[in-house]
């Protein structure tokens, strides 16, 4: 998964979010020349987070001392000052070295990943369920738990751009959640095969024909963040973004009761965008 999550560092041309903006205005975008995770938004990834820079530093003390230690060998025993190499074929004490200390320092990766992997597993007693289903080339949403509550998500084109949406990032009808709040996905295909990436929030699950995949995320702040399919799925891939709208649970109920009069088992009466700015959705609910 850690491989998985690094393999979209710049997933679209964008600059970064403003860390002045308002909570309610954040955009968890990439940026160019990035070469880390995007900042967390949720447990999970602070985890993932910290697991890949905790085996980096290991991963980087070993190959430190492996190549000193090679330079020393090369350097004390070339063959200027050893014309006679030495005979030596066993020494107990080196071997039982070599054998523990790789041993130590497995263990010591072993044991966080194994928590991370149970901990990533555990998508018991969520708050709500979205089902996710990946077409060529666009998502469809489905909110199991809200009746009738389904709709697809297509990438804006270049030439419908608004100020402030981005380019192969920004959608017409982003997934609305609420934060604070564990978020479970079912995610699938209705084709070919996808992959539901997002990794700001440390979700990365292949969408499969015929097979549902879950995982899960607790959003911390509100704001806007993105994803990407990241298995190549034919000509459109590229433009399969996965937008998310992190919204306060007050908006998020008020945004359902505008979203379940527009939003008809995956069919649009009086579209509307999706969602609308968090400041209209009282007063939409209210009409």
């Amino acid at each position: 998964m850690l491989l998985a999550l690094m393999g979209h560092a710049a997933l679209a041309q964008s600059a970064g979010a403003d860390p002045t903006a308002p909570a309610d205005a954040y955009v968890n975008a990439p940026h160019d020349w990035q070469m880390w995770f995007p900042v967390a938004g949720s447990p999970m990834m602070q985890k993932i987070d910290w697991l890949m820079k905790y085996v980096l530093w290991i991963m980087t003390g070993v190959v430190v001392f492996v190549g000193a230690l090679m330079g020393y060998a090369m350097f004390r025993f070339r063959a200027a000052r050893n014309k006679v190499p030495s005979q030596v074929t066993h020494n107990t004490l080196i071997e039982v070295i070599w054998i523990v200390v790789p041993t130590l320092i497995l263990a010591i990766i072993i044991i966080p990943s194994i928590n991370l992997i149970y901990y990533e597993a555990d998508d018991s007693n969520p708050y709500m369920t979205v089902t996710v289903t990946g077409h060529q080339w666009y998502w469809e949403y489905k909110y199991d738990d809200v009746p009738g509550l389904d709709y697809s998500s297509y990438m804006i084109p270049d030439n419908k751009l608004q100020p402030g949406e981005i380019r192969r990032l920004s959608v017409d009808h982003p997934l609305v959640l609420p934060v604070g709040k564990k978020i479970k996905f079912n995610i699938t295909s209705g084709d070919v095969l996808h992959g539901f990436y997002l990794p700001s929030l440390g979700v990365q699950k292949y969408a499969i024909p015929g097979t549902i995949l879950t995982s899960w995320t607790t959003i911390t702040r509100t704001g806007t963040y993105y994803g990407q399919c990241n298995q190549i799925c034919g000509l459109g891939h590229d433009a399969m973004p996965i937008e998310i709208k992190a919204v306060p649970m007050a908006d998020y109920l008020a945004w359902i009761k505008v979203a379940q009069a527009n939003y008809t088992d995956n069919s649009y009466v009086n579209p509307v965008s999706s969602p609308l700015p968090v400041h209209e959705l009282a007063d939409a609910a209210a009409n």
